[in-house]
């Protein structure tokens, strides 16, 4: 797995496009839903854009802790399908948005932190990481 992280509108989409042409896209922003099942006859790359939108939706039909629970078995499934065939890659594209001030609101300070404790479970499990800033990409893992 490759996990793809900066802040919003820094080329994260861009830069996985020329890196993985190949790529069948899910993206939250196009409201397509968060894929638990990756197979498919005629494609094993698979990226998917959004990852905070997909936890926010999850977080208004779960607890903190059942959504920490729920999304370390995504990971586990989505490892578990990548480690079937040396051929299959999956990516995954998340925004950054732990840094900066500290939301008022309850309810976006839960999403943040499930949102950092899910990028940190990814990172885990990734064999490569970047972050993406201004159109560059950092490699921090792999």
């Amino acid at each position: 797995m490759h996990f793809v992280t900066g802040g919003a509108f820094n080329g994260k989409r861009k830069w996985v496009k020329e890196n993985y042409p190949e790529g069948e896209w899910f993206s939250a922003y196009n409201k397509d839903p968060l894929i638990m099942n990756l197979e498919s006859p005629w494609n094993s790359t698979f990226i998917l854009e959004g990852i905070e939108v997909w936890v926010k939706e999850l977080l208004a039909e779960m607890t903190m802790d059942e959504g920490r629970k729920y999304l370390k078995d995504v990971i586990a499934g989505w490892y578990k399908w990548e480690n079937v065939s040396p051929d299959r890659k999956l990516i995954i594209i998340g925004t950054d948005i732990t840094k900066g001030i500290v939301p008022i609101d309850k309810a976006d300070r839960n999403w943040r932190d499930l949102i950092g404790w899910f990028y940190q479970d990814i990172a885990i499990k990734c064999e490569r990481v970047d972050v993406v800033w201004y159109g560059l990409n950092q490699t921090v893992k792999g």
